[in-house]
């Protein structure tokens, strides 16, 4: 229980109904970030530097301990923290886009979303739509008009397989967009988006879907061309010259987001302690400087906001799944 592992007079007097909103938020002693993937990828990022800044902020008083635990997709984490450690308010886990994609589309069987505690987003990375610096698409709407006329006549390239998310980015925009069949698109799946970057700047294939790290040499140098960013807003400093697709008339929104889910079966006093951690750390100097230095943009959801955005993103998911034929 949170209360046996907090100061005792902190606990007693702090009113775990008030906790999500109190200062100071009371440390952990200490606590346990499962990446559930091997060392050096993006969910080890996720759980290193943000266990990092929580030491700084004195969250937690002792080094958070990042556990790798790949497999399935994130998949066996997930098993193991709902069956072994469902109960531990000194655990969370990192998740990003692609947990609720997979939620979404059944690949981790005999689980779903209720069974864990969403408690909050620390960044983003946007996806773009991009093409060569020559190509004839001057903008989103010339791109998917052209899709509309003839759903098989532009290639998109991406780095996830077919059903995972930079082919789910071209699927949802062509659909906010008019497009009748989005089934029918042609999408190339490669190794990485680094190799599907270099065969829309070589002119193989017509267009680029992935996020915007990943298109940043392309667009510095000359090579790429970004019609949309699929923001909300358009992105700050030297990006803010990148039209959103929903200036061009087309409501299409795809963050690639960094974030945490907390066992289940803790309280709801435990998971606001959580809820506040995330909170305190996505306002602090110390994360705006973490995100700065690694590309990410701000995506500051935390608690019930940021759960209903994961369901929601998984209903979207689900449907757009089931309607090209992906599950």
């Amino acid at each position: 229980m949170l209360k046996q592992i907090l100061p005792i007079a902190a606990a007693a007097s702090l009113g775990f109904s008030s906790l999500a909103a109190a200062e100071p938020l009371p440390p952990l002693p200490s606590a346990t970030c499962i990446a559930p993937s091997g060392p050096g990828g993006g969910w080890d990022f996720t759980c290193r530097s943000v266990g990092r800044t929580l030491n700084q902020l004195e969250l937690i008083e002792n080094p958070v301990q990042t556990v790798n635990m790949p497999g399935a997709g994130g998949g066996v984490a997930y098993a193991h923290i709902a069956s072994k450690r469902d109960t531990d308010p000194t655990l969370f886990a990192a998740a990003s886009t692609a947990t609720p994609t997979r939620l979404a589309q059944n690949q981790f069987p005999g689980m779903d979303v209720s069974q864990m505690h969403w408690i909050g987003a620390v960044g983003a990375d946007y996806g773009i739509i991009a093409v060569r610096a020559e190509s004839p698409y001057s903008d989103l709407k010339t791109l998917m008009q052209a899709i509309k006329e003839d759903p098989r006549s532009v290639s998109f390239a991406g780095g996830s397989a077919a059903g995972g998310w930079d082919h789910l980015k071209i699927l949802m925009t062509a659909e906010k967009a008019g497009v009748t069949a989005p089934e029918a698109l042609k999408y190339l799946s490669y190794n990485n988006a680094g190799d599907a970057a270099t065969q829309v700047a070589g002119g193989h294939v017509d267009a680029f879907s992935g996020n915007i790290s990943q298109a940043l040499g392309f667009y510095k140098s000359g090579d790429f061309r970004i019609l949309a960013v699929l923001a909300e807003e358009r992105l700050p400093g030297n990006l803010d010259d990148i039209p959103t697709a929903q200036e061009q008339g087309i409501d299409a929104v795809a963050p690639t987001w960094r974030g945490f889910y907390a066992p289940g079966g803790i309280s709801d006093e435990q998971r606001d302690w959580w809820v506040a951690a995330l909170d305190q750390l996505n306002h602090s100097a110390e994360w705006q400087a973490v995100m700065a230095q690694n590309g990410l943009m701000p995506f500051a959801k935390t608690g019930e906001d940021f759960e209903a955005f994961v369901r929601q993103q998984i209903g979207e998911i689900s449907r757009l799944s089931r309607q090209v034929g992906l599950m």
